[in-house]
């Protein structure tokens, strides 16, 4: 038997076929990264940047010095007006969980479906000055470099 993704769907099982977003087939992939310099930094949102509206999330990586005892790091996104006019929470760990950054290191981020693979941003347009901002929240006192990639697909 086989069976169809919902691409496949909409392309080929439906008639009239429907049309696929650009960030589902055929997209152009982007990046966006953001670096923050920490100096004896106490625990702190850091925003590092805005993802446009439309953005299908594939992955990223969070890079960063040794930063300290005690120092944590986690990676999600500020609150914002969804499409719908909803308002959406700040969800600090959204993309990855707080974990120990004492040791200079590179870890993957939106690396699994729970942790944001595939999310799309969704945002009220409308609305001035709503951003998808994706933020790294930081514990401890964090002294050095926090370096954000996130790759996406939009068109």
């Amino acid at each position: 038997m086989t069976v169809y993704s919902d691409v496949r769907t909409s392309t080929t099982q439906d008639d009239p076929s429907e049309l696929v977003k650009a960030n589902q087939l055929a997209g152009v992939l982007r990046v966006a990264r953001g670096v923050f310099e920490a100096s004896s930094q106490a625990a702190d949102t850091i925003e590092m940047f805005a993802l446009p509206n439309g953005a299908r999330i594939l992955s990223g990586r969070l890079c960063h010095d040794a930063l300290g005892g005690g120092t944590t790091l986690a990676v999600g996104h500020a609150a914002y007006t969804g499409a719908d006019g909803s308002t959406v929470a700040a969800d600090p760990d959204q993309f990855k969980a707080a974990a120990a950054s004492t040791a200079a290191q590179c870890v993957d981020v939106a690396a699994t479906l729970a942790l944001g693979a595939g999310e799309e941003v969704s945002t009220d347009g409308a609305e001035a000055d709503n951003e998808y901002v994706v933020t790294v929240t930081s514990t401890g006192t964090t002294t050095g470099t926090i370096d954000l990639t996130v790759f996406y697909v939009v068109d």
